[in-house]
């Protein structure tokens, strides 16, 4: 590969001394990523749900398979209209929809009377899970400043773990009660939440980014002076934003700018699908890359077969209660939420390259030891390796942890910001459509993979996934921290041209530095 453009660049540099939290854009960041409690919630409770569905409703592991990772692929349907529905009714009101559509999926599933009533339960979830894994990290990178943009856009995946770890609680509740009931108590309790994430969010401003595409300088200019670290910085970001939407220097008045902005048609995102897959320029390809990459690697590595299959690999290490697997299970989701916080608190310190070359490593070495593991407990009868059950405990704890810290938050918070603005709705789309085809594909081939390869064999495997994504990241993925939004693109060979004039290579429009190209 050519000689990678980041290499002729300074590395971005932490300041000095670290600005004091905004709390408005925290507490826009915490209301906009609290909707992918959705995700986690409902991979997690469908772990512990799963064995009781299978015998109230007279259905085969492969079923169970299906039911359990289909979700995914329906979310392919959220994640892909949110992009343009997120451009065409702004970011705030996407992130209501996605809690109403997920909302009547958890009815749904609930008082499901059969399997095709449940299966349409799973479609819907999916659809709002699809919406909301979009538009929370896009949300939050647009009003985050930058010198908390890597905190502030990892909250999703911390409440991603918040929702693995009230699912896992969720089963060890409810798991005593009567077969029929048990588990749709489970899936209903998971209609709660999403009433008051929609009302939560009605209180959050629009983000200042997409008030700027619709022409609203004045109300983007009053939402970056409370989410910014200075009136200074306020004014910068609105600069860094009219200039990447095309709205020459000097243009403040409203009316004229939605002028500007029509004739650049990007204001609700046409023309995009065509500068990021049929004519980007190198930079957005690189990018493009980058993100699918990421998002790749992050599923393909096997964490979702872990989290929502961990009381049948506890099984298999010789927990077989239904108390004891599903409580170690509860130990799994403890153990991701506690890692993620870490992440969270350490990414705009350390960076985002070593946090995730550390991440992959330490699940390649986990992944290794649990595969390891398994297969001697394979080998020998039953109850004569017992010492090897905990070691597999903690290899799962090891893993999720090893996730948790870099490879689970930053892949969104990556994505979310080296895209350019007009790409960057659509951009991160593709991205989480990446993510839950790949989590769909893990999810539902992982009970017939282990009875093909087996246990040892199918983490053997997710080792090596893991092993050529350290390598993918090592190569490819130059480090943000420190960048603005509207400046990464210049990390990828990009340049300041590239940010406002996406298909200037193939010779749209007279202006390249005033008209945004569709």
């Amino acid at each position: 590969m050519s000689k990678d453009a980041s290499d002729e660049i300074p590395a971005a540099e932490a300041p000095a001394k670290r600005a004091p939290l905004n709390k408005y854009a925290l507490a826009c960041a915490v209301l906009a990523s609290m909707n992918s409690i959705l995700l986690g919630y409902d991979i997690s409770v469908m772990s512990g749900a799963q064995k009781f569905m299978k015998e109230d409703l007279n259905i085969s592991d492969t079923k169970i398979a299906i039911l359990a990772g289909i979700i995914n692929i329906y979310s392919l349907v959220g994640s892909l209209a949110a992009g343009r529905t997120s451009d065409w009714i702004g970011r705030r009101y996407t992130m209501v929809l996605a809690a109403v559509i997920f909302f009547a999926g958890a009815l749904i599933m609930g008082l499901a009377p059969s399997y095709a009533i449940l299966m349409l339960g799973r479609f819907v979830a999916g659809v709002g899970v699809g919406y909301a894994l979009m538009i929370a990290p896009v949300y939050t990178a647009e009003v985050a400043p930058a010198s908390a943009r890597g905190l502030l856009t990892s909250f999703p995946e911390v409440f991603i773990n918040t929702g693995v770890l009230l699912g896992y609680v969720s089963n060890f509740a409810f798991y005593r009660l009567p077969l029929s009931i048990g588990w749709r108590a489970m899936f209903l309790v998971g209609a709660v939440p999403p009433v008051f994430l929609a009302l939560g969010v009605l209180a959050m401003p629009e983000s200042p980014r997409w008030l700027v595409m619709q022409g609203r300088i004045g109300d983007a200019r009053r939402v970056l002076e409370k989410t910014s670290d200075s009136p200074a910085e306020a004014e910068e970001r609105l600069a860094d934003i009219k200039n990447a939407v095309g709205i020459p220097e000097g243009i403040s008045d409203d009316d004229e700018v939605v002028t500007i902005v029509r004739k650049s048609r990007g204001s609700h995102g046409e023309g995009v699908w065509r500068d990021l897959l049929i004519r980007p320029t190198p930079a957005v390809r690189r990018i493009l890359i980058a993100c699918l990459g990421l998002q790749f690697f992050q599923q393909a590595s096997g964490i979702d077969s872990v989290v929502l299959y961990s009381p049948r690999v506890f099984d298999k290490a010789g927990l077989h209660s239904d108390s004891h697997s599903i409580g170690a299970s509860v130990a799994v989701g403890a153990s991701k939420t506690l890692f993620i916080l870490v992440a969270t608190f350490l990414l705009d310190r350390v960076g985002r390259r070593p946090l995730l070359l550390t991440s992959a490593a330490g699940m390649v070495i986990s992944l290794v030891t649990l595969a390891s593991a398994l297969h001697v407990i394979d080998q020998r009868p039953e109850g004569q390796a017992t010492p090897l059950v905990g070691l597999s405990i903690a290899m799962v704890l090891a893993f999720v942890a090893s996730f948790s810290i870099g490879m689970g938050p930053i892949a969104w918070v990556y994505s979310s910001e080296i895209f350019p603005l007009r790409l960057r709705a659509q951009g991160c789309a593709l991205g989480t459509a990446m993510n839950r085809i790949m989590s769909g594909a893990i999810s539902m081939s992982f009970l017939s993979l282990c009875k093909a390869i087996t246990f040892a064999g199918s983490f053997y495997l997710y080792a090596g996934i893991a092993t050529a994504g350290w390598v993918f990241m090592f190569f490819f993925l130059p480090e943000t921290r420190g960048r603005s939004l509207e400046d990464t693109i210049v990390l990828f060979g990009g340049d300041e041209h590239d940010t406002n004039a996406v298909g200037k290579e193939h010779g749209h429009g007279q202006n390249k530095s005033t008209e945004l190209t569709t």
